[in-house]
């Protein structure tokens, strides 16, 4: 019996808002179960926008019931919330839309719930504009963010902060990074062209193409031969700010899953040491390298914690992609929004002074260290930064300016939506010798 799609969308859905999984391993363990690509391209979409306006259709749905099912039956809540999804994210037929999402029901062998389910969905359509405004009366409702988020948005980018809520809730385009050890990138472009997709240049960042929109990237001509990689715009500066010549030893700490490790090497003839405190996300480095065919030394520790791993050379450049709220990407991890809390903040604002800390000591005299985080928080950013450099008078912050983002009183913010990247922070630190 063939799987109903936007059933199975409505269990994983449930998981990723009620119960913190990810939408990454929902995807994976769910669209096996889907025959056809059109079928697995559609849960994608139902799983992606419905972890994106959660929060705002979630509310809505509480108003159309006089008893909520979020606990007693997530599995038809979530259901219910797709079917807004449908009618107002991905603007489905009605009639096609109701209809479907009824059917669903039954597929979720839940045959009782369908009329209440038809209900619910009729009563949107009827009351839809007072229902809305409803909803875009509260910042949290309006831009489905969590209300913490929406508030430090407004207290760190008061100017901002509705672009940067308007952008995580567009999506994004695919941006790729052609592998300059084994292409260049007009030819790439040549190449995905004449196989029909609409590839073109990036206008400042002279490795990207853009894509307009996703697509299996599996089935793309050069990905088997590792012509490119997918990474946004915004994680590709990084191998810029590193200024890197052939000879340099170079840490990536925090490496996983290897994008900014594997630009640096298409870049330049470096020995590099990628590093990874999480066995399983090493596996995703090592996996990176192959299919690029790269070579880095890949060292499983705690970027914290050097003197577990560290043979007592110093680096020439340190690159520190530090752990985050990231808070930058939510355009492509929607689910983020669902599982961060305003406590996981304070606990990572501590984990990225140690790790800075601890890897400072590591850098050669004259060397330069590149802090990055996909945070757009002030308090995981320049205020980390700016302690470190209050407490090491042999650091120096390098100024620079980017075709787009904002200056921070130390480095420099790319917001959400900022010539359509994501989210990212930057500070270059050079060790005075």
């Amino acid at each position: 019996m063939k799987a109903d799609t936007r059933a199975l969308a409505a269990k994983g859905l449930a998981e990723i808002a009620l119960r913190g999984a990810s939408l990454r391993d929902v995807m994976e363990r769910y669209a096996p179960r889907l025959a056809d690509p059109r079928d697995r391209a559609l849960l994608m979409a139902l799983l992606s926008e419905g972890a994106r306006w959660w929060l705002r259709f979630d509310a809505a749905i509480d108003g159309l019931l006089e008893k909520s099912l979020r606990h007693k039956d997530p599995a038809i809540h979530a259901l219910l919330v797709l079917g807004l999804v449908q009618l107002e994210i991905l603007e489905l037929q009605d009639y096609a839309a109701v209809a479907a999402t009824v059917e669903a029901v039954r597929a979720l062998q839940r045959p009782q719930l369908a009329g209440l389910v038809n209900a619910v969905l009729r009563r949107w359509q009827r009351e839809r504009e007072t229902l809305i405004a409803r909803l875009d009366a509260k910042p949290q409702t309006r831009h489905a963010h969590p209300a913490w988020l929406a508030t430090a948005l407004q207290n760190d980018w008061p100017e901002q902060a509705d672009a940067v809520m308007a952008a995580d809730n567009r999506e994004p385009p695919l941006m790729l990074r052609v592998n300059r050890q084994r292409s260049e990138r007009e030819a790439l472009i040549g190449q995905l062209q004449a196989a029909g997709y609409a590839a073109t240049a990036h206008p400042w960042l002279r490795d990207a193409l853009l894509l307009p929109h996703s697509t299996d990237i599996t089935r793309m001509p050069g990905f088997e031969d590792g012509l490119f990689a997918v990474q946004d715009g915004a994680a590709q500066v990084a191998a810029d700010l590193a200024e890197l010549k052939d000879g340099l030893r170079v840490l990536d700490a925090c490496a996983a899953p290897g994008g900014k490790a594997c630009h640096l090497l298409e870049r330049s003839d470096i020995d590099l040491t990628a590093l990874e405190v999480d066995a399983p996300r090493a596996e995703r480095i090592r996996q990176n390298l192959m299919r690029l065919r790269l070579n880095a030394k890949l060292v499983i520790g705690d970027a914290g914690a050097p003197k577990s791993w560290w043979k007592g050379q110093p680096f020439d450049r340190i690159l520190i992609d530090a752990p985050c709220s990231a808070t930058g990407v939510l355009r492509r991890r929607p689910d983020v929004r669902l599982h961060r809390r305003e406590s996981d903040v304070a606990a990572m604002h501590a984990q990225q002074r140690r790790i800075l800390s601890a890897l400072w000591p590591l850098l050669a005299p004259g060397g330069r260290l590149v802090y990055i985080t996909c945070s757009v928080l002030r308090t995981e950013n320049e205020a980390i930064v700016g302690e470190l450099l209050a407490a090491q008078p042999n650091a120096r912050s390098m100024a620079f300016t980017l075709p787009v983002g904002h200056a921070a009183s130390v480095g420099w913010q790319i917001l959400p939506g900022d010539g359509d990247l994501d989210g990212m922070y930057y500070a270059v630190l050079q060790k005075q010798t």
